[in-house]
């Protein structure tokens, strides 16, 4: 069996599929491809079950785009499809494949329609989107596994055999002020001397992401408001403090919790900060 993913949006949304798309490759033994936006392909890299992404511009898409994606999708004989980016030219589109199930939220290609979850957390949400197939999602279960080519690749924690903190700041507008990312550590020392702290590593090119998900593995804990950290850091089951993110967004795991309002981030102190790394 091929089953098809349309996925919208950025490395976030791509993130939070993971655990739907490995559900489906596991208990449909199905081959599975993704159409995602260009700029996210690489995230794909990561996930050991996909085995293609297919680029497509969901926002600005050309009518060449489209014939090039109505080739994509017609050619490898796909038998299901979950369209998570509704739109009358994705169903028509859809509509003139050969895929025989298609399954979305709205529309007038889908052969199923859901009722979208009231979960709040998108990976759990998108259990909505497998029951009609029988596929069940326990996206908390979800864990992604790292090539031990690439954990041995890590980059280095600095010297010492105390815990790891991994500090990796969104740098957008209304994130956490610069001056109190470079506080914290010193702040934690006065608690725990031997704290070993890392800043995380960008690049968004395939390679770049495989360092940065081996980093993330390496370490005790993450703080983070950059949203590809904090979504890398949930799948791989590291303990984290997500700045910016409510609780309901995330699973209810021991050792994750959200802090502060991704509108108010500048208002945080490093107080409150340090009680959530469990230094307070």
């Amino acid at each position: 069996m091929r089953a098809l993913f349309l996925i919208p949006g950025g490395s976030s949304e791509q993130l939070q599929s993971f655990a739907a798309a490995a559900a489906v490759a596991d208990q449909l033994k199905a081959e599975v491809q993704v159409v995602c936006p260009m700029a996210t392909m690489p995230i794909w890299g990561l996930h050991p079950a996909v085995g293609r992404a297919l680029p497509f511009a969901y926002d600005q898409a050309t009518l060449a785009d489209w014939a090039n994606l109505m080739g994509s999708v017609r050619e490898p004989d796909f038998q299901l499809c979950f369209n998570l980016a509704p739109s009358r030219q994705m169903d028509l589109m859809l509509s003139l494949s050969h895929i025989p199930t298609r399954i979305a939220a709205s529309g007038f290609s889908a052969t199923e329609k859901i009722t979208p979850s009231s979960d709040s957390w998108p990976n759990q949400a998108l259990a909505a989107y497998l029951q009609p197939v029988g596929v069940r999602l326990e996206a908390d279960s979800f864990r992604l596994t790292l090539a031990q080519t690439d954990l041995a690749a890590a980059a280095a924690l600095p010297a010492g055999d105390g815990p790891a903190l991994l500090l990796a700041p969104s740098g957008a507008a209304g994130d956490w002020p610069a001056g109190q990312w470079q506080d914290l550590p010193a702040a934690i020392r006065t608690k725990l001397p031997n704290l070993r702290t890392q800043a995380a590593l960008g690049g968004a090119t395939a390679g770049a992401l495989r360092q940065r998900a081996a980093q993330i593995a390496s370490v005790d804990v993450v703080l983070a408001s950059d949203p590809l950290t904090v979504e890398l850091a949930l799948l791989l089951g590291i303990p984290l403090v997500a700045l910016g993110r409510e609780a309901t967004s995330l699973p209810k795991r021991a050792g994750v919790q959200g802090l502060g309002s991704a509108t108010s981030l500048s208002q945080l102190t490093g107080a409150e900060v340090l009680a959530a790394l469990g230094l307070g």
